[in-house]
């Protein structure tokens, strides 16, 4: 009996551990105010199956309205506190102040949390409790919040904010780059003797009538082995995301003076080629987009005779500046004609 008691309050302490000791190592919480959207992505060396769904517990995702992430020590009890803010309209800056007067367990110095919504074209707010472990802290832009613990160092969280505002595209090309600036070894430093920055990681995006179960975008690594980088594995995914989701107008209807083939190779490095076939003479455009249709080179606009065409593209924009890595799409027009192709750019 006594053994059986001391397992169980074993048991019980552990748990309690667990609980609150889940941190989340990096984190970005975005809107896009133009199209409504509310987004979140993060990455941590915390995975199952000690936590089922990996980092992606910190995220609170309100469909039309923001995006609440609370870290570092979290707790579940103050992500209900966040969260019942959030759905009573209060301001990002009003959220973070009254979890923090309001902690559970009354200590609030080893939590961080960052919040974002639409109103006023973007409002964020954050916090980085002086408990928090270092690297430390947080940075804040009209649409977005950034926080992070355990980083090497504060070159992680200005990476992730120069990625997202580089990036052109939609707003979950702009969070799936924003997490590829983090991906270095020991980011999470507790990571760093497993040769990759963290365990688990995430990305989500929610239109705004989505349902809070059902986001436009919802893509979690919970856990990965060995060295695989589980940004790595989120790429892959978003990518075969994206696959489904490419929005250019395609003519399925069979035509014979043009087939446009595959590009070789894909995925690429430095330069893809292109092949089509034309068996008469026609007027033929060919254009390199990004996933959110903005036209990055044309490469052929012209008439041309019948023959087998190459055309190879070198990563670069009509400015002759490389484009980041990520999926561009390949679309070829001959008067009503349109297909495409997609393409991914490793860099």
């Amino acid at each position: 009996m006594r053994k059986y008691s001391l397992f169980i309050k074993a048991t019980l302490l552990f748990t309690f551990l667990l609980t609150i000791q889940i941190f989340a190592t990096f984190s970005i919480c975005a809107v896009d105010t133009v199209t409504q959207r509310v987004g979140s992505a993060g990455a941590s060396c915390i995975g199952a199956p000690q936590i089922p769904q990996g980092c992606l517990i910190l995220s609170d995702v309100h469909p039309g309205v923001g995006v609440v992430h609370t870290q570092a020590s979290y707790l579940e009890g103050n992500q209900d506190l966040a969260r019942g803010y959030m759905n009573q309209g209060d301001s990002p800056q009003e959220i973070v102040d009254k979890v923090v007067d309001n902690d559970v367990q009354g200590n609030p110095g080893p939590r961080q949390y960052g919040v974002v919504d639409l109103v006023d074209n973007g409002r964020s707010a954050g916090y980085s409790g002086s408990g928090c472990q270092d690297y430390k802290g947080h940075i804040l832009g009209k649409n977005y919040a950034i926080q992070g613990n355990i980083l090497l160092g504060k070159e992680i969280i200005d990476s992730i904010e120069s990625r997202f505002l580089e990036t052109e595209g939609t707003l979950a090309d702009k969070l799936m780059a924003a997490l590829q600036g983090a991906k270095v070894i020991g980011a999470d430093t507790r990571c760093y003797n497993l040769n990759k920055s963290t365990i688990s990681a995430f990305l989500r995006v929610a239109k705004p009538n989505d349902p809070d179960n059902n986001l436009y975008c919802d893509l979690n690594v919970n856990t990965t082995s060995g060295s695989t980088d589980p940004i790595d594995v989120l790429q892959g995914k978003y990518d075969d995301w994206l696959a489904t989701n490419i929005t250019f107008p395609h003519n399925s209807n069979n035509i014979t003076n043009v087939i446009l083939r595959k590009n070789y190779p894909n995925p690429f490095t430095r330069s893809t080629t292109m092949q089509y076939d034309l068996t008469e003479t026609a007027y033929i455009i060919l254009k390199v987009y990004n996933t959110a249709g903005k036209e990055i080179i044309t490469l052929v606009n012209t008439k041309q005779s019948p023959n087998n065409y190459k055309v190879k593209w070198d990563g670069t924009d009509h400015f002759g500046k490389l484009v980041i890595g990520g999926v561009y799409i390949l679309k070829l027009k001959t008067g009503s004609y349109t297909e495409t192709r997609k393409m991914l750019l490793v860099r």
